[in-house]
């Protein structure tokens, strides 16, 4: 997912939205950046609080990472795969160095922003994860321990699981 990628999205997505047909929005992505998925879920839900519409996902081949983070703005009864797709949920990623060469007090503010970094970080990540398995069978600690390792599910573990509507 890139800031093009974005406003395509966007671009298309206006489009779409102005007529009264049924709104489908397919995805295939291995990923990408975060946030920009977090700007289309967002989205997704502006769009249905303020038109009662309830737009459909349907996702082909790859659905992975900031791709699950689309997914989960969409009501579970929305959420459709093609049966040959596959899902995969990660957790959050931080990649940083640190370098302290200054005095402690200093060095100090330094680490408690980061530490205050990592801690939305994973407000953040438990408010996706809620959403993706709400009325589902998994449970949020099970999620976590295996999104750790990246969990990869097919579109009929999905369904069995009860994260998505149907296979097609």
């Amino acid at each position: 997912m890139s800031d093009a990628m974005f406003a395509c999205f966007r671009e298309q997505f206006e489009k779409a939205a102005e007529s009264p047909d049924p709104l489908v929005i397919e995805l295939t992505t291995l990923g990408g950046d975060a946030d920009i998925g977090r700007r289309i879920a967002a989205d997704i839900r502006l769009f249905r609080r303020h038109t009662g519409r309830n737009p459909l996902f349907f996702g082909k081949t790859t659905i992975y990472s900031a791709g699950a983070t689309i997914m989960a703005a969409f009501r579970r009864e929305d959420r459709w795969l093609d049966r040959h797709a596959v899902l995969m949920v990660h957790c959050r990623k931080l990649s940083k160095s640190m370098d302290f060469h200054s005095f402690l007090k200093h060095e100090r503010d330094v680490a408690e922003a980061l530490l205050a970094e990592i801690e939305v970080g994973i407000r953040v990540e438990t408010w996706g994860f809620e959403e993706l398995i709400a009325g589902s069978d998994v449970s949020l600690e099970e999620l976590e321990e295996k999104a750790r390792q990246n969990w990869y599910l097919t579109a009929e573990e999905a369904m069995q699981r009860r994260l998505i509507a149907g296979v097609v």
